[in-house]
């Protein structure tokens, strides 16, 4: 990773890897731009009691996001599985813990977007994206989705919203990543990191 990149922060939970998934494929849109490179990082799980349950460091997939992730971006993708059309409990555990953050303007100015996957088709996909905008309008973040003139959104069957890159992968999570739910992420990635780039003045 070149130092002097613009980094961008792919943050995400995911339970059986279809979020991660997705998450795998923006961070290739956001590396495909010339000087530009993608953090990938997690949230732990959430227990139902007040001791901590997850280790300190995951055992596969990316590391836990810190909070100087979030100071040192130049921009962010923010990815969750649907639970009852919100974000994941882990991912709003951490952005209740933000609050430093918004109090110094950390974010704001940043563009951000969201992504998702359901176990149904119409498992409040669009709904969760929604959900995961709102703490970043709250942080100033310029959040973006994806425009009409990328025709998978007119042709897919397996997600992909203007409103994020989604994937539906199934009540077991058997459900493949469709072409038309790559070809969205991906250009979800490329169109943050352009961004970013276009924001810094490079």
């Amino acid at each position: 990773m070149n130092p002097s990149s613009p980094t961008i922060l792919v943050l995400y939970y995911s339970r059986h890897g279809s979020t991660r998934k997705l998450a795998d494929f923006i961070a290739q849109g956001v590396e495909s731009v010339p000087g530009c490179d993608a953090r990938l990082r997690t949230v732990p799980a959430v227990s139902t009691v007040t001791e901590a349950t997850e280790p300190e460091v995951p055992k596969e997939g990316a590391p836990y996001v810190e909070l100087k992730d979030l100071e040192q971006c130049a921009g962010l993708a923010l990815g969750s599985p649907t639970r009852f059309g919100n974000m994941a409990a882990p991912m709003k555990y951490f952005w209740d813990g933000t609050s430093s953050q918004w109090l110094s303007g950390a974010l704001a100015g940043k563009p951000a977007c969201v992504f998702t996957s359901t176990g149904s088709l119409h498992g409040g996909q669009e709904s969760t994206l929604l959900s995961m905008m709102i703490p970043l309008f709250h942080h100033g973040m310029l959040v973006m989705g994806l425009p009409y003139t990328h025709p998978a959104l007119m042709s897919t069957a397996s997600g992909g919203t203007p409103y994020g890159a989604s994937h539906w992968s199934g009540v077991n999570g058997n459900q493949p990543m469709s072409e038309d739910t790559r070809t969205l992420a991906i250009a979800l990635g490329k169109r943050l990191a352009e961004s970013a780039i276009k924001l810094r003045g490079n």
